[in-house]
């Protein structure tokens, strides 16, 4: 079929849509967890003086799920194609969260979770990596916005789901959910540029020659780090409300649900505007710098949190989602760093290690929190996990506007 405006519009409104729905039903998933943290863990046995280590130790174990998941997906998008992607992550984490409604222990519960973050590594990536490639350079950031804002509703959704039935059955919708989302997948085309360098015999989604090539290394490592925010964020003090308002000696015990779901609400509104004032500014890094700015004063903010009402604590974790409200633009800069030929191992593999970050983020907070108790043990890490950021993004170059139709000499 010869291609016209209208026909290219056509392909590229299909792709945002199914890649922001993809992103949705991920997110759906992958914090559903956090949400019925304390009421699945109490179901199955775990005492409460527990349920905070275990239910950390169970969300590692996504995250290793997530980064092994990453490399094996990102180098099978720049091998086989960003659609074989988008199908077999899909199907895998929705088969594993149906499977996850029947878990009866801890040690099958960490299993299933470590399948499920297998799986969910390959949406994010390979649904950004797609629509960069078929949007114009000065319009991705758009498309990519848009993916993002819909997709981190899914951890809204996810809350009013759980909370509507038990968290078995909330398990039950999201794998149908996903399912379900692979009729849509039919209408998605692959990628323009990926067809032109499959017909090459160029090297394509070599993950090691990123640790081999010290100028493709230095920009992937900067890439991750930019990232850590978000994940201190909704991984300690979000995940951890219910222990944080303990602290905070609040006469109301938050809920962990509740407060991702408002961590969650604000994120979404925090990508949109963070990739609307990308394309205001012209500027990746601009846009950036902002919202790393905003998130360290909201996470000082929240620490400071003694004798408040309920009400005002989940203001405050929806502020905090608001500042790392970056996800859409941390992508984004992933997927303009690099050529078309490792792109989609970069782009799903950068926010996979960013989320793994968590193993080591918890590993310090546990550590200094031995000594200065959990809310001066956040103040530690968020510190680090702000500098480190604030240093990377420092180093990085803009990527607004710039073309994609090149490759990376591997």
């Amino acid at each position: 079929m010869r291609e016209t405006p209208a026909n290219r519009q056509t392909v590229i409104v299909s792709t945002v849509v199914v890649a922001a729905l993809g992103y949705f039903v991920d997110i759906y998933d992958l914090l559903l967890f956090s949400i019925v943290r304390v009421q699945s863990l109490r179901d199955i046995g775990v005492a409460d003086e527990n349920l905070l280590n275990i239910g950390l130790s169970l969300l590692n174990w996504q995250m290793i799920g997530m980064l092994l998941g990453g490399i094996a997906w990102g180098v099978l998008g720049d091998k086989r194609g960003r659609l074989s992607v988008l199908f077999g992550s899909i199907i895998l984490y929705s088969l594993a969260n149906i499977a996850n409604g029947f878990v009866q222990s801890v040690e099958q519960y960490k299993w299933l979770r470590f399948i499920a973050g297998l799986g969910l590594a390959g949406e994010l990536g390979a649904g950004i990596t797609l629509v960069s490639e078929v949007m114009s350079k000065e319009k991705r950031g758009v498309g990519t916005t848009v993916v993002a804002t819909v997709g981190i509703l899914g951890a809204v959704v996810a809350y009013f789901v759980a909370s509507a039935w038990d968290w078995r059955t909330a398990y039950f919708v999201g794998g149908g959910l996903g399912l379900a989302l692979l009729v849509l997948r039919i209408s998605v085309f692959e990628s323009g540029m990926f067809r032109n360098v499959q017909q090459t015999q160029v090297e394509r989604g070599n993950f090691l020659k990123l640790f081999t090539n010290q100028k493709l290394l230095q920009k992937y490592l900067k890439c991750i780090l930019i990232g850590l925010p978000t994940w201190y964020v909704v991984g300690i003090l979000v995940t951890a409300a219910r222990e944080f308002s303990q602290a905070f000696g609040m006469a109301e015990v938050a809920d962990p649900g509740r407060a991702v779901m408002m961590c969650y609400a604000g994120l979404s509104l925090g990508d949109l505007s963070s990739g609307l004032l990308s394309q205001y500014l012209k500027s990746r890094k601009k846009a950036m710098f902002i919202f790393l700015s905003i998130s360290a004063v909201t996470v000082v903010f929240y620490l400071s949190s003694n004798n408040i009402d309920l009400d005002f604590f989940y203001l405050k974790t929806f502020l905090l989602g608001f500042g790392v409200g970056f996800w859409a633009i941390f992508v984004t800069i992933a997927s303009e760093q690099f050529g078309t030929n490792i792109r989609a191992t970069v782009t799903t593999t950068v926010p996979n290690f960013a989320r793994g970050s968590l193993v080591p983020i918890t590993f310090l907070f546990n550590y200094f929190a031995a000594s200065s108790g959990i809310v001066g043990s956040a103040f530690i890490v968020g510190g680090i996990c702000t500098t480190i950021a604030f240093l990377a993004l420092a180093t990085l170059r803009e990527t607004f506007g710039k073309e994609l139709d090149y490759l990376e000499p591997l």
